[in-house]
């Protein structure tokens, strides 16, 4: 039976509480309507002041280009869409005969750093007990991350030697920024870099809310031979005030939906290998 107006509004405003923003598509297939009836839905949500509409989609009322969620809050959203993204991204990370490799601050790039960690730990040196040869010896890698919480974990396994990037650290992301972050990334050319972003779009490309931060992210581009991006599909599309890069400044982007078809083109047009890692995928190689 077809949901009633007050029961998709409630719907609606449940899962951008718990995402932060929507997406007209993912509504729809989450409410089984038309792309129509949702975009109706949004508009007298957004006239009611619940809610505030973009391009494509909608936001928390009162979220801004500048609007930034604590680190506790980001991790405890998407996560199954972040472990899955993780899991296609070990695929890039450099072969076993070793690497370097710059890990971005970022709750994805996050779940990217735990599975590192898990395949350094003294368990994994079980036979057997690593990912199915998906990833490198983990110890053979050099690792740098402008992340205090990546460094931690990276560190906490006891076998694994990092080099956390330093500058002042921000608060609500805990990375790295500022001229000695900068500075230090110019002198260094990994063999690839996982980046985070909080949108990226088809005419602005990446972007993030923070001006210090965009310019750590700029200079993590220019620092490595290939650029990995690691997006949940909530970002997709969307836009913060600070520019940092473009499409064309990536190589791989990984996420967990397809992108919308205005996106989808501009990252053919520049030439991005886009893989896409559903969550629900996941949860069953998991299982």
């Amino acid at each position: 039976m077809p949901l009633l107006p007050p029961e998709r509004h409630g719907r609606i405003l449940s899962l951008l509480t718990r995402e932060g923003s929507v997406s007209v598509q993912q509504l729809a297939d989450s409410l089984e309507v038309t792309r129509e009836t949702v975009r109706r839905d949004l508009d007298q949500l957004e006239s009611a002041g619940s809610l505030r509409r973009i391009h494509g989609g909608a936001v928390a009322s009162g979220a801004t280009s500048r609007t930034e969620t604590s680190l506790q809050e980001r991790l405890s959203r998407r996560s199954a869409q972040k472990q899955a993204i993780a899991a296609a991204a070990v695929q890039h990370l450099p072969p076993e005969d070793g690497g370097s490799v710059i890990i971005d601050a970022g709750t994805t790039t996050e779940a990217l750093a735990d599975r590192i960690a898990a395949a350094a730990s003294p368990s994994a040196a079980t036979p057997g007990q690593r990912d199915a040869g998906a990833l490198p010896r983990a110890e053979d890698l050099a690792l740098i991350t402008t992340a205090v919480p990546i460094a931690h974990k990276l560190s906490s396994t006891g076998v694994l030697d990092v080099e956390v990037l330093g500058g002042t650290i921000r608060g609500i992301t805990g990375a790295a920024v500022g001229q000695q972050t900068v500075e230090t990334l110019s002198r260094r050319r990994a063999d690839v870099v996982f980046l985070g972003t909080n949108g990226i779009c088809d005419d602005f490309g990446l972007s993030t809310p923070d001006t210090a931060e965009a310019a750590v992210k700029t200079a993590l581009i220019c620092a490595a031979r290939k650029r990995v991006l690691l997006v949940d599909s909530s970002k997709l599309g969307e836009t913060s005030l600070v520019r940092f890069g473009g499409l064309e400044d990536l190589d791989v982007l990984i996420t967990d939906a397809a992108p919308q078809p205005d996106l989808a083109e501009a990252l053919e047009a520049a030439e991005v290998d886009v893989v896409i890692a559903p969550a629900d995928q996941q949860a069953g190689e998991a299982a």
